[in-house]
């Protein structure tokens, strides 16, 4: 057991080939602060899977070993379409694991880096799934905290009209809403710099609108080609979080209106209370705004009681027959599916 357990303290391609809880490595495909992801096989059911293996660095630290357990419970309880699914966590040999479905195509920070801004169409069909799992993953009381594009994973969709599969993934920050902070036990700090919301910053509990902040420093991105804030240093990057107000979107994309400038104010907003309530609301705003909708429900249907009185009085006099249909109209704005083009 202590030849098999001392692979792990070495570099991770000395793992390619090797067996770990019945799983056959074959090369990494991801690597983080606290663990790295491999695509693996499954040796039992014969398919493949992503195999995430605690940092050979932190194997032996026991706060991160709690919270790598955690992640696969936290994941494990969301059973959501665009939520990457957990199907086993485990330890062996000393070493924690955890497998999950392999996503094939790429994650969003690499399509950002190859093709730059994307189109609006393209950000309202993403933005809408990564926030339909977000408010998920809030439901079951859970904040995710480092809401980033190499979390969010793109696979190919099921038609022309959804031309992408959306997964979010890597909960391992992940806990009960209003329970945390932004600094581990240690003082280190969790979250990606680009995409921390203020309070993460700060070190006050964060809940659901922690996510919403990080999340529409993302979309900002998406459509400018880079964060809302650009600065030369880590400090001042943290400063910019807390106190700068964003610049304008507008100024890096003119093709899109100014009412999407005050959608992302609300979003980034420094006060959590000034926020939108949920990720999806943040994207109905956004797509009203780059649509010159109104991000409201659609008006009650309106009847004309006197013709339903008379409508009523006459029906017993004559014998029953099927309505002619309505005329077919056209969708109102409002109306646009979620994931339209």
């Amino acid at each position: 057991m202590a030849r098999d357990t001392s692979l792990f303290s070495g570099r991770p391609s000395e793992l390619i080939g090797r067996q770990v809880a019945g799983y056959r490595i074959e090369r990494e495909i991801g690597r983080g602060g606290m663990a790295v992801v491999y695509r693996a096989r499954d040796l039992r059911l014969d398919r493949t899977v992503a195999l995430k293996l605690l940092a050979p660095e932190l194997a032996r630290n026991d706060t991160f070993r709690r919270r790598f357990t955690h992640e696969s419970r936290a994941a494990a309880a969301i059973d959501h379409p665009h939520i990457v699914p957990v199907f086993e966590a485990g330890e062996t040999d000393g070493v924690l694991y955890i497998a999950m479905r392999y996503v094939s195509g790429s994650d969003l920070r690499s399509l950002l880096d190859r093709q730059g801004p994307l189109p609006p169409g393209t950000v309202l069909r993403i933005a809408a799934q990564v926030a339909s799992a977000l408010d998920a993953a809030h439901e079951h009381g859970l904040v995710h905290r480092d809401v980033k594009p190499g979390n969010i994973l793109v696979a190919r969709g099921t038609d022309s009209d959804h031309p992408e599969h959306v997964y979010l993934t890597d909960f391992g920050l992940t806990k009960k809403s209003l329970s945390l902070t932004g600094f581990t036990t240690v003082g280190q700090f969790v979250g990606t710099l680009d995409y921390v919301a203020p309070e993460q910053i700060s070190g006050k509990p964060v809940d659901a609108r922690c996510d919403v902040y990080g999340f529409g420093c993302v979309v900002y991105e998406c459509l400018a080609g880079h964060p809302p804030f650009r600065r030369d240093d880590d400090m001042a990057l943290l400063w910019a979080h807390q106190f700068d107000e964003p610049p304008p979107l507008t100024e890096a994309r003119s093709d899109l209106a100014p009412p999407v400038d005050a959608v992302f104010r609300r979003a980034l907003a420094k006060n959590p209370d000034h926020r939108q309530d949920s990720c999806l609301a943040f994207v109905a705003d956004l797509r009203a705004a780059m649509t010159g909708g109104a991000a409201t429900a659609h008006a009650p249907t309106e009847v004309d009681l006197r013709v339903a009185g008379l409508e009523k009085e006459s029906r017993a006099a004559r014998p029953p027959r099927k309505p002619a249909p309505d005329p077919p109209k056209p969708p109102p704005r409002w109306a646009a599916p979620v994931f339209g083009r």
